[in-house]
């Protein structure tokens, strides 16, 4: 059994990377733009609904669904909320 820790890496592990001390240029501070960890654990409220749509409109999504190895009722839903917070912005 090998390892998954790199111990029988083949040729991907067989370089290593050296570090100077040589100077690395013009630095440029990027402003933090990721939200804080307590915004990342809250979840909107979701409301089930019953739904009619065509055939064709479902089978688009399942096909896309399994093309991006994910559920067709969170892209219809991803869909659903791009296309709300879009229009409330303009009313």
């Amino acid at each position: 059994m090998v390892p998954d820790i790199g111990e029988k890496g083949g040729r991907y592990m067989k370089s290593k990377i050296k570090y100077t001390d040589e100077p690395m240029g013009k630095l440029k501070v990027i402003k933090d733009f990721l939200p804080p960890p307590e915004q990342l654990v809250l979840k909107e409220e979701n409301v089930k609904v019953t739904i009619a749509l065509n055939k064709s409109s479902i089978e688009f999504f399942k096909r896309e669904a399994q093309r991006y190895h994910t559920s067709y009722q969170k892209m219809i839903r991803r869909l659903i909320d791009l296309y709300a917070s879009q229009h409330k912005k303009s009313a």
